[in-house]
């Protein structure tokens, strides 16, 4: 009975890959457990990530973008094939903490629920980006009808995220109320 409660034990481990192509390269491991038929032994793969807004073109883009890049977190039991067929996948480095020839190291309980920690934080912190603008600042309007004009920061309202900038209007200054994602630092 005692082997059986430890085969569902699943520990986590960390992959490092080739950077850039972490969600490429979770696809391949997930494929490749598949096509062997070892899904049992693979609980779920993690490529943490934050939500990045950008503005493009005047439209606000949300992107992601790999929060540890070259890194990949795995749940899994590696028993038999499956680190062998993890390590074979096309991209993957090898297992974070791993002697040459030894048994990849499993995560300490602490540093997963930090990690997952992180990924939850990130999650949440979608709307609360620090943008730092200081008063006095000259920036460029890249949104709305003043879209190209130069101006500078009067006021800075964090709580609303928007600044009173200056911009010079047909020769005279203009106080305009932008939202960060309007203006961007020259």
């Amino acid at each position: 009975m005692m082997s059986e409660e430890k085969k569902d034990v699943m520990n986590w481990y960390v992959v490092r890959s080739v950077s850039g192509q972490e969600n490429k390269i979770k696809d391949y491991i997930e494929s490749e457990i598949a096509h062997h038929g070892l899904q049992d032994y693979l609980k779920q793969i993690l490529v943490p990530t934050e939500k990045v807004i950008q503005i493009r073109n005047g439209k606000k883009i949300n992107k992601e973008k790999v929060y540890f890049p070259g890194y990949i977190m795995i749940q899994a039991r590696l028993e038999g094939e499956v680190p062998h067929i993890i390590k074979s996948v096309n991209g993957v480095i090898g297992f974070l903490g791993e002697v040459k020839g030894g048994d990849p190291v499993p995560l300490r309980k602490s540093e997963v629920n930090r990690m997952l920690g992180k990924v939850d934080e990130l999650a949440e912190q979608v709307d609360n980006i620090a943008i730092p603008f200081k008063v006095g600042e000259t920036i460029k309007v890249v949104d709305g009808p003043f879209n190209g004009f130069n101006g500078s920061i009067e006021k800075v309202n964090e709580e609303k995220r928007k600044l009173e900038v200056m911009v010079k209007i047909f020769g005279r200054k203009t106080p305009l109320e932008l939202s960060y994602m309007q203006v961007e630092k020259i």
